[in-house]
């Protein structure tokens, strides 16, 4: 049943609408860019009069802000906007704060033509209302804000979207503008220097250039179409996936794709879920719905027979397809779509082995990490919400017990994490493993998850030592997130130069001319039986073209022959990133690529 679904981009609206205008404290990097949010607003006031405004909160290096702006605003028109922010900030003008009762910020909404601030105030409760002004801007907002717009130097405009007002599109769609921000320009440059090099390495970009998947509107918004270079990439991603969890003693299964509507009541998703679920098909009188999650399917093959303690720990693991209602707008290349395949665990334990398993999931994790070349990972702790428990399902006394054994695990391991408060599932708390790519960049992709409750739900149990039927405990795990994300985030980690060993093209043949076809061949056969993946490329154009283009296709080896190679039975090797590393023996060159792909040697 795991979430581990992330994204990169901003949340939508709904948690910014509550966190926007409910008290909060920010620390004061995040105080200095909701500052810049609201400078931009007031930029945007001025060169657009009669925009309205949504809301604007600080995000992960930067901040935005949704808005109905009177004209079509695209990129091109950031430098103006950033601007006029500029002209602002150096005003030195005071961020004021005041208040208003509730019937007089609804008579300055409708003085103004907020209509978004006015639907806002009817979710607050019963008080005051907090603004902020500078200059002749005033915001509706909780705050709290820097001092003087002086202190906002160090921002950069970076893009434009449409967002829906509250996530939804049965409402208006709002232009959202997104800026960056920081404390220094040193700051500043480095994490531009670091969008540049994001862009450099976008998966979409890339995987067009390479022909590693498509999605378009005509087959799907958010469904994916694996093209032959990437589904050969995720066939060797799979392939590896399965030998190091059958080497750990778990059990492959293959589930449906579609189940009774019943199940999903007796899951818990159909209440604490639903929003993304797609909606219930008829089938000759009988409703049911895409899965979301594998885990209902994995209890009932835990329920195919009676279990014993002796079979325990019991390790079910399947590479199962799942479908997730996705906003459109939400939609990300691979990084968030509607359909996509979950690397998905479910272990049943006793209480004796529990800790055990937890640390075998880290295990095998950490492995992973290491083998696919993310060396650097964070983890997080994510629990249950202490002051608004209803959402979760359980006692007091599980939550507990389910929270300290995370703790404990990853404290014996000495491994440091943050803890989440709120952040856990509906179910049950949760270790998140966020790995660290090649720029620096957060991703998360491990999500082990601890579940007391599902085999209450499901009566699930086992005969113990003393005869008498006990209630297995339940880990939910993804190690990869899932294949498409994962593939993804490959892409970028890489920027398309994969490891020989994933690369569906390990070497390109390119012969001097045609007098040398024939030896290329024999070299392309010898490669073949090696196992080695190899494509003559028997060209017309010149030899320093086809070195080019085996070059600009990310090939790892392009492997030259002339007279010289085919007299001495040798090759010129070209290695990327490596330059020409002279001739060799054909079966030197074998055995190096061989070796590397053995390995699974990262870049």
């Amino acid at each position: 049943m795991s979430e581990s679904e992330a994204t990169v981009e901003p949340p939508e609206s709904a948690n910014e609408f509550a966190g926007e205008y409910a008290p909060r404290e920010l620390s004061p990097l995040e105080t200095l860019r909701h500052s810049m949010a609201h400078l931009m607003a007031s930029a945007v006031a001025q060169l657009y009069p009669g925009t309205r405004f949504g809301v604007g909160p600080h995000i992960e290096h930067g901040f935005f802000y949704d808005m109905a702006i009177t004209e079509p605003v695209s990129v091109e028109d950031l430098p103006r906007i950033e601007e006029k922010m500029r002209e602002i900030a150096k005003s030195n003008l005071k961020f004021e704060r005041s208040f208003l009762d509730r019937d007089e910020a609804l008579v300055w909404c409708e003085q103004t033509g907020q209509d978004f601030k006015a639907e806002i105030i009817a979710g607050i409760p019963q008080g005051k209302i907090s603004f902020y002004k500078h200059g002749d801007f005033t915001d509706m907002c909780a705050g709290p804000h820097v001092n003087y717009s002086s202190k906002l130097k160090h921002f950069k405009l970076t893009a434009v979207s449409g967002a829906y007002w509250r996530g939804d599109d049965k409402n208006p769609q709002l232009t959202r503008i997104y800026g960056v921000g920081f404390e220094s320009k040193e700051e500043l440059e480095a994490h531009l220097k670091m969008l540049e090099e994001a862009a450099r390495r976008d998966h979409r970009k890339l995987g067009r250039e390479l022909e590693l998947f498509s999605i378009s509107q005509e087959f799907g918004g958010g469904l994916v179409l694996w093209l032959p270079n990437g589904a050969f990439i995720r066939k060797q991603i799979e392939d590896y996936w399965r030998e190091e969890h059958l080497a750990r003693g778990y059990q492959l299964l293959f589930s449906p794709h579609v189940a009774p509507y019943a199940l999903w009541d007796r899951s818990g998703h159909n209440e604490h879920y639903a929003d993304s679920m797609y909606s219930p098909i008829d089938v000759e009188g009988q409703l049911y719905r895409l899965k979301p999650m594998n885990c209902p399917f994995h209890i009932g093959a835990y329920k195919h027979r009676q279990r014993s303690y002796r079979e325990l720990p019991m390790r079910f693991a399947e590479l199962g397809t799942v479908y997730r209602f996705e906003r459109s707008g939400t939609l990300h290349g691979l990084m968030r779509v509607r359909g996509f395949t979950q690397d998905d665990a479910h272990l049943f334990c006793t209480s004796e082995s529990l800790e055990a398993e937890l640390g075998g999931c880290l295990d095998i994790a950490q492995t992973m990490y290491r083998t696919f070349g993310f060396p650097e990972y964070k983890v997080e702790l994510s629990v249950r919400d202490a002051k608004n428990t209803k959402k979760f399902m359980g006692s007091d006394e599980i939550w507990s017990l389910a929270e300290s054994t995370l703790a404990k695990v990853l404290d014996d391991r000495g491994i440091p994490y943050t803890r989440m408060e709120g952040e856990a599932a509906f179910y049950g708390p949760k270790i998140d493993v966020k790995v660290v790519d090649a720029i620096g960049r957060v991703w998360q992709l491990t999500t082990i998850q601890l579940d007391f409750t599902q085999p209450d739900r499901f009566d699930l149990s086992y005969v113990g030592r003393d005869n008498t039927p006990h209630r297995p405990i339940m880990i939910h795990r993804a190690l990869l997130g899932s294949l498409e994300r994962f593939f993804g985030i490959l892409i970028e980690h890489y920027a398309g130069d994969f490891p020989l060993w994933l690369a569906p093209e390990q070497a390109r043949l390119i012969p001097i001319s045609e007098k040398f076809v024939d030896y290329a061949r024999e070299v392309e056969a010898a490669m073949r039986a090696a196992g080695l993946r190899v494509k003559l490329d028997d060209g017309d154009e010149k030899m320093g073209y086809r070195i080019r283009r085996a070059e600009l296709e990310k090939v790892p080896y392009a492997l030259v022959v002339g007279a010289k190679e085919a007299e001495s039975r040798t090759v010129g090797v070209r290695r990327r990133h490596a330059g020409d590393l002279g001739a060799m023996a054909l079966d030197a060159v074998i055995g190096r690529m061989k070796d590397e792909v053995e390995r699974k040697a990262a870049l």
